[in-house]
């Protein structure tokens, strides 16, 4: 029977965001801790709040196991001398294992002999071993860290206390002047300083002084009150994840309360009053049953319900400061023209090396129509695209987007319906900044969709332009995250989109027109090899083979839709009976293919020598004057079709012959085959067992 382990380490608050992945990481670096030292045991539960982490682990092993293991030496001819007596080698190795030449037996491995040696190893004491959890604290890391005091050490936040107990038996290490011991804090207005007698004490005690170490407590606490406050009032509240997971990490002890503000704010649009709740104050918005905001929020105190009515009333205060605001903001924004806040982007920086906002509009107007006509937008479409990508930044002048940020976009679709702007035009402003996050919400209209491209793809191809390309983890213009955004929208939308061609039409259209205030200078290459390099992180989320991803993103395709088609098409094939014959075939075609060297590619059928070059040319012809109008899917299945033809072909074929003419024009026949294949991938990356 073995003994629980208890590690806390407590600290300064940590933000609220560091603490569940801090409290993770704790958990596997312990685990990892466990096994390289061979201690056994049954379960690793983490605790963490605001300010501590914590492992408490069930049934740790008393004692690591004695360890068996056989030691392989020299060879069997170095390890004897010409007199059969053991050399420097032989007797060296066993001496750094701790053992005689006694202990040497011989071991033939792939028909050598080598010499072998059995190592036991008795097993040290847990409480010896697990001083070492000291490695495990070090080890952590975080996104940012500080140092404190005369201490070189950098940590999340300064360490106060740590807490390390097996079974009744403090685990002695120390680290900085930190010595670990069996006393840990509680809350940190409520409580007090609490010693545990054992680890198995650790949640009960730490409850007494208003400590709720387990995080899923504490928000099952929190969920159950705010249900409680709905069901009483007969409220609608949504739990947004985000916000609880936040709420519950800047807090020890959970207590849902009630606040009010007058309905006179009401009158501000739904965002604002939401966004000044949930990301300024982490408050929950309350509504009716039908969905309607009313004037009341939700918060959560970290403490009992001592005093709360001055919680409550500090609150009130502070929210309503912030609706004032917000009200006063909106009011003096509704006195503005649009073509007055177009104006003032003019003197409004993108960037220093690119230009103006005002600038960016006119470039992402004129490469919006370019793609909204590529992708088959309606004439009713196109106007309205024209329109939308005309003012579709204005907002960024408005009190309101200065005050929140967070709202750009969801204010210009609310002040171009009070300008007059049609609901199509409007919602492409708001849309146009989908997805705002790696997996958020894309948009729906066809005009936002469009907008949104353009917009990203303009930042795109500037920062490539003036030489600003993402290198490493360093994108601090999250030109990948836009490029994945662009990708997703077109998968989404399942719309033709030749990146090459569209860039080649871009840079033609901008580079001839100072109005747009740069010059596009980018290898087409750079730009669609760093947006084909997003596909792999798309196709990760569609559960697609990663020897499938490498065979599509290097084919010699390049309209993005149907590389997610042939993506698919292969991902819907692997299983087939026919699957690894038919690709092997392909494979070889286009493998003897990379040897034609002449740029001649004509195919002449009267220097074919068998029925097998007759019959390939003339299926593979057929294929070839169909593809172009064919579907991907057909086009596989076109190509899959043509082995038994391959088979037959290289079975009476040489194609590596001495006489050039020959030669070539069998490499030019497989060359007409391998540029059909590599349209839809690489195939000579798939992997076939």
């Amino acid at each position: 029977m073995g003994k629980n382990l208890l590690f806390e380490i407590g600290l300064e608050e940590m933000p609220a965001h560091i603490v569940v992945p801090s409290m993770n990481q704790l958990k596997e670096k312990t685990a990892v801790f466990l096994k390289e030292n061979v201690l056994n045991y049954d379960e690793i539960a983490a605790y963490s709040t605001p300010r501590r982490l914590a492992i408490y682990v069930t049934n740790v092993d008393e004692r690591q196991a004695d360890q068996e293991e056989v030691v392989k030496g020299p060879a069997k001819k170095i390890a004897l001398d010409a007199e059969g007596n053991w050399s420097k080698a032989a007797q060296g190795f066993v001496r750094g294992q701790g053992l005689t030449t006694d202990d040497i037996f011989f071991q033939e491995i792939k028909g050598v002999e080598y010499v072998h040696a059995k190592k036991h190893t008795d097993g040290k004491a847990a409480f010896e071993v697990l001083a070492g959890l000291k490695d495990v604290l070090t080890s952590l890391t975080f996104p940012v860290t500080m140092h404190w005091g005369k201490y070189d050490v950098e940590y999340i936040r300064p360490i106060h206390w740590i807490v390390a107990l097996f079974g009744d038996e403090v685990i002695p290490f120390d680290f900085l002047d930190i010595q670990t011991g069996r006393t840990s804090r509680g809350h940190r207005f409520l409580g007090h300083d609490v010693t545990f007698t054992t680890a198995d004490e650790y949640l009960e005690k730490l409850a007494e002084v208003y400590v709720i170490a387990d995080s899923k407590r504490r928000e099952e606490m929190i969920i159950d009150q705010i249900q409680q406050i709905a069901t009483k009032n007969s409220w609608k509240i949504e739990l947004d994840a985000d916000l609880l997971e936040e709420v519950n990490n800047l807090l020890e002890y959970p207590t849902a309360f009630v606040g009010n503000y007058a309905e006179k704010y009401l009158s501000v649009p739904e965002e604002v009053l939401v966004t000044s709740m949930k990301e300024h104050q982490r408050y929950f918005d309350v509504r009716d049953a039908n969905g309607q905001i009313l004037p009341h929020f939700i918060s959560v105190r970290n403490g009992d319900r001592n005093h709360i009515e001055n919680v409550i009333k500090g609150n009130e205060k502070v929210l309503v400061a912030r609706l004032e605001d917000a009200e006063f903001f909106y009011q003096e924004d509704k006195k503005l023209t649009i073509d007055s806040c177009i104006e003032k982007l003019k003197n409004v920086t993108f960037h220093k090396k690119i230009g103006s906002l005002y600038e960016k509009m006119q470039r992402v107007s004129a490469i919006a129509q370019i793609i909204g006509q590529k992708v088959g937008l309606t004439a009713e479409e196109l106007k309205d695209l024209k329109r939308a990508s005309a003012i579709y930044k204005f907002d960024l002048v408005t009190n309101m987007v200065g005050e929140f940020p967070e709202l750009q976009g969801i204010m210009g679709e609310k002040y171009a319906l009070l300008q007059g702007e049609n609901t199509a035009v409007a919602r492409a402003i708001k849309e146009h900044y989908m997805p705002v996050s790696s997996e958020g919400e894309l948009p729906e209209s066809n005009i936002g969709a469009v907008l949104a491209i353009a917009d990203k793809l303009d930042s795109v191809l500037t920062f490539f332009s003036v030489g600003m390309v993402p290198s490493g983890s360093n994108d601090p213009y999250a030109l990948r995250r836009q490029s994945y955004g662009i990708i997703r929208i077109i998968s989404a939308k399942n719309w033709h989109f030749p990146l090459t061609l569209l860039q080649k039409e871009i840079e033609d259209e901008i580079n001839q027109n100072s109005i747009y205030g740069i010059q596009l200078a980018v290898e087409s290459k750079a730009v669609s090899e760093f947006i084909k390099a997003r596909l792999k992180q798309f196709f990760a989320t569609q559960a697609i083979r990663h020897d499938v991803v490498e065979a599509v993103i290097e084919s010699e395709q390049q309209d993005l839709s149907q590389i997610f088609h042939a993506a698919q098409i292969l991902k819907n094939h692997l299983k087939d009976p026919e699957f690894k014959v038919s690709i092997e075939a392909l494979t070889r075609v286009i493998n003897l293919a990379e040897k034609a060297t002449e740029d001649n590619e004509k195919i002449d059928a009267t220097l074919f020598e068998n029925q097998a070059e007759h019959d390939l040319y003339a299926a593979a012809k057929a294929v070839e004057e169909h593809f172009s109008e064919n579907t991907m899917a057909d086009n596989y299945q076109a190509l899959v079709q043509l082995r038994p033809l391959i088979e037959a072909y290289f079975a009476d074929t040489m194609v590596m012959v001495d006489d050039e003419s020959i030669r070539n024009n069998r490499l030019n026949q497989l060359k007409q085959i391998s540029k059909m294949a590599l349209v839809i991938a690489s195939l000579d990356h798939l992997i076939t067992k």
